[in-house]
């Protein structure tokens, strides 16, 4: 074999890795079921879960700060159900192909948007809030605009987002992927990872580690409701530090 060959081969390989690693797709299953996982992980909140991640070593899982709740939610979790779109001035075969999409959307799925920064269009509006409601979906996050803000709010449907404008998205964008790897920000996500929404914004659980984060977050939180009813009870700083707290 040549070098030429050789470097070849190696960088296929190498190739082959890296595509695994971005675009491959998770089939864990859990030890409970999933709609017991995502009940449980609706009892705790982003910033605790946020917390266990940095024990995992993993610092860039919330969504950027501009993606923000269209009301004060608890928390919602979802599977994530991924979407791809960007500005485009074509139309020709776009609601075909978002027809197929919303056949696919299914129930306890978390619609996560990558608009590729749009900030012409919207990408979410009433009839789409309806639709996925009727699918049983549990959220939807765009990062980019939404309209018809009132039908969405009549809902009740949670819904987290960049910017609200009355534009369409016809001759404005296309959707051009769905079920794909998709990045948002600094956070990559799969299809089937575990995402949480609530009033401090969306964050993003790798399925792979979802049960594990689960168990561990359920145990700070039985560890900061001890640490509040020392608060509440009026021990020092010292005294509760000296139990194991922490501020």
């Amino acid at each position: 074999m040549s070098v030429d060959q050789y470097k070849k081969e190696i960088g296929l390989m190498n190739l082959e890795t890296l595509i695994e690693k971005r675009e491959g797709v998770s089939d864990t299953t859990f030890p409970i079921p999933e709609k017991e996982l995502l009940q449980r992980f609706e009892q705790l909140y982003t910033g605790a879960v946020n917390d266990v991640m940095r024990e995992f070593c993993l610092l860039n899982q919330a969504l950027p700060g501009h993606i923000l709740p269209l009301r004060e939610y608890r928390t919602v979790a979802g599977f994530a159900f991924t979407v791809k779109s960007a500005p485009n001035a074509m139309i020709r075969g776009e609601m075909e192909f978002r027809t197929q999409m919303l056949e696919e959307m299914g129930e306890d799925a978390f619609v996560i948007w990558d608009t590729t920064s749009d900030s012409k269009a919207t990408l979410w509006g009433g009839v789409m809030t309806a639709t996925a409601k009727g699918k049983k979906v549990k959220a939807a996050c765009i990062d980019g605009g939404i309209r018809d803000t009132h039908q969405i709010l009549e809902a009740d449907f949670p819904v987290f987002y960049k910017y609200r404008i009355s534009n369409g998205s016809l001759g404005r964008c296309l959707i051009t992927h769905y079920q794909v790897t998709i990045q948002i920000g600094d956070v990559t996500i799969k299809p089937g990872d575990v995402v949480l929404g609530d009033i401090d914004g969306v964050l993003v659980v790798p399925r792979d580690i979802a049960y594990n984060v689960l168990m561990r977050a359920e145990e700070i939180i039985a560890n900061e409701k001890m640490i509040f009813g020392w608060v509440h009870e009026g021990k020092s700083i010292q005294e509760i530090t000296e139990k194991g707290g922490y501020f």
